[in-house]
């Protein structure tokens, strides 16, 4: 009966410790991430300690990615960053909503979007404003119409066709 409750009194600690403590095993405290870290992570370090393992391992993550950056990467992910703090609270929870949708599509679908992409942001800026405009005044079908035109273009003719189209207004 001795050994029970003492397993039981073993087990209770052990439990309510991990409950009180849970998170502290996987984190890394401030001074022991190199000074590298240290400088990207800076405006962090009075609530570093204080953050869940798993955002101390995604702010690791990305405080490697800015050290690799060349000056004009850093200029440009800087303006993003800038652009992400103008939006409003609605449309970061429907862009972060967007890239969950995206995330769980199956990898050639997720290639096939990037690359449709990197197509658009090709194009010249006052051909995409013109077309964005032209999309968000469209319906449903008008929407579908103009995807099956440019689709069924060969790909060397789709900016042709596109700037025909962006002339048209």
């Amino acid at each position: 009966m001795n050994k029970y409750f003492f397993w039981l009194g073993v087990f209770i600690t052990v439990f309510v410790s991990s409950l009180t403590c849970g998170e502290v095993f996987g984190q890394t405290p401030w001074n022991q991430l190199s000074p590298k870290e240290q400088q990207v992570l800076r405006p962090l370090k009075d609530r570093w300690d204080q953050l869940p393992a798993e955002r101390q391992e995604r702010l690791r993550k990305g405080a490697e990615r800015w050290q690799q950056m060349t000056p004009e990467e850093r200029r440009d992910a800087r303006e993003r960053f800038r652009q992400w703090q103008r939006l409003t609270p609605e449309q970061r929870a429907m862009i972060r909503k967007r890239y969950e949708e995206f995330r769980k599509l199956p990898p050639e679908e997720q290639e096939r979007i990037k690359r449709r992409s990197r197509w658009f942001q090709g194009l010249p800026p006052e051909q995409r404003k013109v077309l964005r405009e032209k999309w968000q005044n469209m319906n449903d079908e008008e929407r579908r119409d103009f995807r099956r035109k440019v689709q069924s273009k060969p790909p060397a003719e789709r900016r042709k066709h596109l700037k025909r189209e962006t002339e048209k207004k």
